[in-house]
């Protein structure tokens, strides 16, 4: 059983930056971000495949990065420009599908407990 434990959230003010991690207990293939805001379902963030392709919710481009340190199993979304509707907790997930699952939710096995984002006007 894969153990996923997400750290950096926080409250920032918009325009700020946070960066959060996520620490697997073991090595697991493919890794994502989700979050979900109070009141919405969960929506996808960013999905890793490797250093040359990932894959954001197309709104998140330009803003979220996703990285990822193999020797650590360690994921990491750092987020630039936060804006208030980018409240919401953060999770970790991943996958030991056959193929990437990209930011299909239904294909990821393990999560983490989440970590809460709030940003401020």
């Amino acid at each position: 059983q894969v153990q996923l434990v997400e750290s950096g959230g926080g409250s920032v003010q918009a325009g700020g930056s946070l960066r959060l991690s996520c620490a697997a207990s073991e090595y697991i293939y493919w890794m994502a971000w989700f979050r979900q805001a109070p009141g919405k379902e969960r929506e996808g963030v960013a999905a890793w495949r490797s250093s040359s392709l990932t894959v954001y919710e197309d709104s998140l481009k330009g803003r979220f990065t996703v990285s990822r340190d193999n020797t650590e199993n360690t994921l990491y979304l750092q987020m630039n420009n936060l804006r208030p509707e980018d409240t919401a907790m953060y999770y970790c997930a991943a996958s030991s599908a056959g193929s990437f699952p990209g930011l299909s939710e239904a294909s990821y096995h393990y999560w983490g407990q989440g970590t809460q984002v709030t940003v401020s006007s």
